[in-house]
């Protein structure tokens, strides 16, 4: 008896002793976003809304010290393999955040995934890894990327526009919103013009614009595509002529660039900085202390995501060598986002609220978008029934 005492004495010492490792080990995070080019902005948004979380975790997560590794995906895929390789093969990152694009996610997804690593998007969310290709290592903090576009596309349904221009980059995402739109609007798109991404130049399309006259212009276009396509269409005087609604074109990373020039254009968003909450509202009093800015999506999805892992290492008491205990802590998604209402559905992707935006300019003479209208509430991707837990 005496000597089973012992034994259990010193596995319970063992096991005291293996918890102090654990609490004294760094927690790593990377997150790779954009941080250089035209669409820098959207990943800095990111980046800081991450870092101001840690900060208020106080630089820990169940009482292990964390450290955060950046790197610049810089918009390139294969650069992106490049980096996301390091952050799990040199620095050995417990977590890897990101990224904003979707073509990016494409190129990271697998490594990141095969390595048995959790990968937060707090951005990118294509129908790809919705359904049936859903990971059990992927989580999104942002939403499917087809339903910011559904927003707009059963706004323009509602309105009843009979004539709608789409016009967005010709890449994954660009395809996303298009189809995303397209959900709900039934009416006549006189025409689809996909450009290269990264395109700065606008006047073929606002010439189409002007001669066919559509009672609305759709468009998704990210980062500096989106400044230069604001300040264009309205130096065309089309801007007090034909509506523009708009996904991640005129938003909190774009309005410091585009000003005057975009307010009154239309979103559709997850969150807006005048969202009526506590939460939200602490946050974005923060964040604009900390950076002399108005926080974003990205900015709150970036934060949210951090809140998310945090949630998860303190369910497992920062003990991450169990992959399904972290998953399922995951998926429960037990932290306070700052839009309220959040949960996971079975792909990892959210369940929540959509509203419709518009551009305004601050009595402080910021710029910021504000929510209009509820436009879906506690809603799921359509992929998600395709999704096989697990996989």
């Amino acid at each position: 008896m005496k000597e089973q005492l012992k034994l259990a004495g010193l596995a319970a010492l063992f096991g005291i002793l293996a918890n102090a490792a654990v609490a004294q080990e760094k927690l790593k995070i990377g997150v790779i976003v954009t941080l250089s080019g035209p669409a820098a902005a959207l990943g800095q948004q990111v980046r800081d809304g991450f870092t101001l979380a840690i900060k208020d975790l106080g630089g820990k997560m169940a009482g292990r010290d964390v450290e955060v590794v950046a790197a610049d995906d810089e918009l390139k895929p294969d650069s992106a393999v490049t980096k996301v390789k390091g952050l799990l093969e040199r620095d050995k990152v417990d977590f890897v955040v990101g990224p904003i694009f979707s073509n990016i996610l494409q190129a990271i997804h697998k490594p990141v995934t095969d390595n048995k690593t959790f990968l937060i998007s707090p951005n990118a969310g294509p129908s790809s890894y919705a359904g049936k290709n859903c990971s059990p290592f992927f989580y999104v903090t942002s939403y499917q990327n087809d339903q910011v576009h559904e927003i707009l596309g059963k706004v323009a349904q509602d309105r009843g526009y009979k004539r709608v221009y789409v016009m967005v980059p010709n890449y994954q995402a660009g395809k996303d919103s298009a189809a995303g739109f397209k959900l709900d609007y039934k009416g006549e798109i006189v025409e689809e013009s996909y450009v290269p991404l990264g395109t700065l130049d606008f006047q073929v399309e606002l010439s189409k614009i002007a001669s066919q006259k559509p009672d609305a212009v759709f468009t998704f276009m990210p980062g500096g595509m989106g400044v230069s396509l604001v300040k264009q269409f309205r130096q065309a005087g089309l801007a007090d002529q034909i509506p523009v609604l708009s996904a991640f074109t005129v938003d909190e990373s774009t309005l410091p660039a585009q000003q005057d020039a975009a307010v009154g254009m239309f979103g559709g968003a997850d969150w807006a900085p005048n969202l009526d909450n506590p939460q939200s509202k602490k946050f974005v009093a923060a964040y604009e202390a900390a950076y002399n800015s108005v926080p974003g999506t990205y900015a709150m999805q970036g934060y949210d995501a951090a809140m998310l892992i945090d949630s998860a290492v303190k369910a497992v008491k920062g003990d991450l060598s169990n992959k399904e205990a972290v998953s399922a802590a995951l998926k429960k998604a037990d932290f306070t986002s700052l839009r309220g209402g959040f949960k996971f559905n079975v792909n990892g992707y959210p369940i929540q609220d959509f509203y419709l935006t518009k551009v305004a300019k601050r009595a402080d003479g910021k710029f910021q978008t504000e929510i209009v209208q509820k436009v879906f509430e506690n809603y799921g991707d359509r992929y998600a029934k395709d999704c096989v837990p697990g996989n």
